[in-house]
């Protein structure tokens, strides 16, 4: 698949949704491919909203014999701070359509420990991090230190956010924790963790997966010829690695 550096945004646009799936399998099975035998590990990152149903060609042939499944590590970008299997746990979304599908061990599965309180949570999950990091189950950025994970998955809001990083909220300038949290999230559930942008940033690859046309505003913000200075959350994804944008028609109509 053809990749791009991040100063290029690499961007590919699909007749559908069902298209953009078909691709979308193809270059993170390719990834996990590449990232197994030269590591021995792949780390991805999921987040929530339409994203898991984006990923469901992965659990079907050919893919789903093709991917040593054994060699994943999956976290998430952000998540609710809500019992696993409360209908807003991004976990739960996770599990249900794509995790109960795929053999991947089962401690190699990483969700908050929703026991905790946001702060207590976010604290926990950058404490789990950090030995990943240390036994070097998670790469280490040479850039800046922070965890550099093989594949981020992130989807987009209508507001152009991503992970639970929003517009005009001050978490979208945090830059030394790993993991923070939010007690005020303008979409509800109020309180939620997500990882920050150093973090987000040092990823190997970043695929921005976005469907539809409620989101072709914020998408037209980030990679049309019009791109404005008060930049939204999405703008702000700018990988060391590569950066590569899935949209369907609908996401890309306002180009």
């Amino acid at each position: 698949m053809a990749e791009a550096s991040s100063t290029e945004k690499n961007k590919q646009v699909f007749e559908s949704e069902e298209d953009l799936a078909v691709d979308l399998a193809e270059y993170v099975a390719h990834l996990s491919d590449q990232f197994a035998k030269t590591r021995g590990a792949f780390t991805v990152v999921l987040s929530g909203g339409s994203l898991v149903k984006s990923l469901r060609k992965l659990v079907e042939p050919p893919y789903i014999d093709l991917v040593d499944w054994s060699k994943w590590h999956v976290f998430w970008a952000d998540e609710r701070v809500v019992p696993k299997d409360h209908p807003d746990s991004n976990y739960f979304l996770a599990y249900n359509g794509f995790l109960s599908k795929i053999p991947i061990p089962v401690g190699n599965v990483y969700a908050i420990n929703d026991a905790l309180s946001a702060e207590g949570a976010a604290d926990d999950y950058e404490t789990c991090l950090k030995h990943l990091v240390k036994n070097r189950t998670i790469e280490v950025s040479e850039i800046n230190g922070f965890p550099k994970f093989d594949l981020m998955l992130l989807g987009m809001g209508p507001d152009g956010h991503v992970a639970s990083l929003f517009h005009g909220h001050p978490l979208v300038k945090e830059n030394k924790k790993w993991v923070t949290f939010i007690k005020d999230s303008p979409k509800p559930p109020p309180e939620r963790i997500t990882l920050t942008f150093p973090v987000i940033n040092a990823s190997a690859h970043i695929a921005l997966v976005v469907v539809g046309a409620g989101k072709a505003d914020a998408v037209r913000s980030t990679l049309g010829s019009d791109q404005d200075t008060d930049l939204l959350p999405v703008q702000m994804v700018s990988p060391d690695g590569k950066l590569n944008w899935f949209l369907d028609k609908g996401a890309a109509s306002k180009l």
